[in-house]
């Protein structure tokens, strides 16, 4: 899939001459292509299981594995997006063996220049979780996704408000909150690099205690990257497969519950987009 994004033209500072008509500029466009791969898994069930055992097995088994497609298409479209190379490091250090502190509002101050220095613009609306095709407006504001650890430490941050306190706003799911021009939401997809930071740990988070574990915050402005929209009859297609017979089962002994799809996650642009390296309170 291509995504075509056309290019800003040069302002036109030069006063018109009475009667003469500009020479105009041309439109240019940027293509950035992503290949989709497909994929998919599947449990089996069997004519036993479905007919003696006391749960509703078939039931069970499409929750989890609708469970596990959520957070496989979740997790690959983050391993993407945490490639990013606009990368910033708490405390203004260098590398992320130098991360020894969490996040401050003056990391996200920052960050925040640096995005509107390159015209990164705020998200407006998103795509609602319905069947249907449309979005909705939202309060505009960069977007922080960050892991569930994060939660104290973003909550502590100067001028933080709670989503409890943003009145008529509506918040998402699993939002945690906003502070100045970012709204923050968690998820246990987004892991952190075990063991990457400082040898300081006292007081931090850390897996084996030699470094302190670093947690990446990815912000996001409008049009920061581009998705194949987990949207439509075919986004995720479900596959349910009851034990029947058939030349390759002849007594319909085997079935199966299965999910597949076609995906695929590419950066646009990197400077309207921050990776921001932290450490975590313990």
């Amino acid at each position: 899939m291509n995504f075509r994004r056309y290019n800003a033209l040069a302002l036109a500072t030069t006063a018109l001459t009475e009667g003469v008509t500009p020479i105009g500029k041309k439109l240019t466009a940027s293509d950035i292509s992503v290949t989709l791969h497909q994929y998919g898994d599947l449990v089996g069930i069997t004519d036993i299981i479905q007919d003696t055992h006391e749960d509703p097995v078939l039931q069970e088994a499409q929750n989890v594995i609708a469970e596990q497609a959520a957070k496989t298409v979740e997790t690959l479209r983050y391993d993407v997006l945490k490639a990013c190379t606009n990368v910033f490091y708490a405390n203004s250090v260098t590398a992320r063996t130098s991360v020894a502190t969490v996040i401050a509002r003056a990391d996200q101050r920052k960050i925040v220049r640096a995005l509107e220095r390159q015209e990164a613009q705020h998200i407006t609306s998103i795509v609602k979780s319905t069947p249907s095709f449309n979005t909705e407006s939202i309060l505009p504001a960069f977007v922080g996704v960050t892991h569930v650890d994060m939660t104290s430490d973003i909550r502590g941050l100067t001028g933080f408000t709670s989503v409890a306190d943003y009145g008529k706003v509506g918040a998402w799911e699993t939002e945690i909150g906003a502070c100045e021009d970012c709204r923050y939401l968690k998820s246990t997809i987004f892991s952190p690099y075990e063991d990457g930071g400082s040898t300081t740990t006292t007081g931090l988070l850390t897996t084996l205690g030699s470094r302190c574990d670093v947690y990446p915050v990815m912000y996001f402005g409008k049009d920061a990257y581009g998705i194949i929209a987990l949207k439509g009859k075919f986004a995720i297609t479900p596959i349910v497969i009851n034990p029947v017979p058939s030349k390759s089962d002849p007594l319909g002994q085997r079935g199966s519950v299965s999910w597949k799809t076609m995906q695929g996650t590419v950066i646009l642009n990197d400077s309207w987009m921050a990776v921001y390296e932290a450490a975590c309170t313990d």
